[in-house]
């Protein structure tokens, strides 16, 4: 009986006695088999394996996996055309958290084991859980690409839940400590203290603004850019955080006098002067700000953690606290999406205005009642005296 011709591939007994296979790619190179097998029918069973996904289209070069991590992921994060901010996080958490475990390999080393392994190792040596899952979000986000690149078959990050960030509650502060730290911050930061409580706005969006944005006569004011300042310390002027973050916001009538006053004495003279700048009249400087920032907190008595940021929080809450449904913060805040913002009801000007005033209510009502437990704290000493 004469013997079947092989229709793919070529498999050849070695001295070793252990068999070879080979066969020619869909792209015309001859490729072996990365290993040699025990016998004649495991040598068949890889080739047929290899002629089936020619077949149905699914053939991978098997070198095509071969490229170094880190000029790939490199390449990834300077083609996204990234916010200056986001880009600065993204080669951080290369250099610091990705690079010193997987810029060694290549694409096709870095396996699932590895990646559990990486990522344990990082929870214990560093305990910050939330970097860890935004590191690992970021390797999960670049072998995604290499796997639409046909460069790897799957990825290898696939541990349920890793990327996602489980944030601890963070702390408000009362309206008389709002006040306490307004004044403690002196008179030029007065008002920047009031706008990120009662904006509320983000510090990149309140060291964009400028005269134009302010509108005495509505009482608010326009957020239409952000000017973070990086790690290095240059200042990175482009777009809001989102679409959504371009928006005017209303503020409470307590509020006007510092305005008013804040535009004669402190902003830039100039017509499209910046409104808040230090006293040598230079854009603030997160160093110079935060350092003010740490003595008047010390000095009001709020926790070290407590950030200049959490005064959006605080506003979140006395807004909600005063009526405003989860759209109406939603859109002062600056945080909604176009997807997020078809779900609630619409929230215009006229809104925003209402949302104001009963924040400025809700204000005055408490610095009311702060004022009355002086007055009443000052009698009864007063009557103790006399007695």
């Amino acid at each position: 009986m004469a013997r079947k011709k092989r229709s793919f591939g070529r498999v050849r007994k070695l001295p070793s006695g252990r068999y070879q296979a080979r066969y020619l790619g869909p792209d015309g190179i001859d490729r072996p088999a990365p290993n040699t097998f025990r016998t004649k029918a495991d040598a068949d069973d890889w080739l047929a394996e290899r002629q089936g996904e020619v077949r149905n289209g699914t053939w991978r070069d098997p070198d095509a996996g071969k490229i170094p991590f880190e000029g790939y992921a490199l390449t990834w994060v300077a083609e996204r055309g990234l916010a200056a901010t986001t880009d600065e996080l993204y080669r951080r958490l290369l250099r610091i958290h990705l690079l010193p475990t997987f810029g060694g390999l290549d694409l096709d080393e870095i396996t699932a084991p590895c990646v559990r392994a990486w990522r344990a190792e990082r929870l214990s040596t560093t305990g910050a859980a939330t970097t860890v899952a935004k590191a690992y979000r970021l390797l999960k986000a670049v072998l995604e690409t290499a796997v639409d690149d046909e460069l790897i078959r799957r990825n290898p990050c696939r541990i349920k839940g890793a990327g996602k960030e489980v944030a601890e509650e963070r702390p408000i502060a009362t309206v008389a400590q709002v006040d306490a730290l307004a004044d403690a911050m002196g008179p030029r930061w007065r008002l920047m203290v009031y706008i990120a409580a009662y904006g509320p706005a983000r510090p990149e969006e309140q060291a964009a603004m400028r005269r134009p944005d302010v509108d005495l006569d509505s009482l608010g004011v326009w957020i239409r850019t952000a000017e973070p300042e990086l790690t290095t310390g240059r200042r990175a002027p482009g777009a809001t955080k989102s679409q959504a973050g371009k928006r005017f916001v209303v503020l409470p009538g307590f509020m006007a006098v510092d305005l008013q006053r804040h535009l004669d004495w402190y902003a830039e003279k100039a017509p499209d002067g910046l409104l808040f700048v230090g006293e040598r009249g230079k854009p603030f400087r997160r160093s110079t700000f935060g350092r003010k920032w740490r003595k008047a907190r010390a000095l009001v008595g709020l926790p070290d953690d407590f950030r200049f940021y959490d005064l959006r929080h605080t506003g979140h809450t006395l807004s909600t606290r005063s009526g405003a449904t989860l759209k109406d913060t939603m859109v002062r805040a600056g945080q909604s999406s176009e997807k997020a913002a078809m779900r609630y009801q619409h929230s215009d000007t006229e809104r925003q205005k209402e949302v104001a005033k009963g924040l400025d209510a809700r204000v005055r009502a408490d610095r009311r009642k702060a004022k009355a437990r002086q007055a009443d704290s000052a009698s009864g000493t007063q009557r103790a005296r006399d007695a």
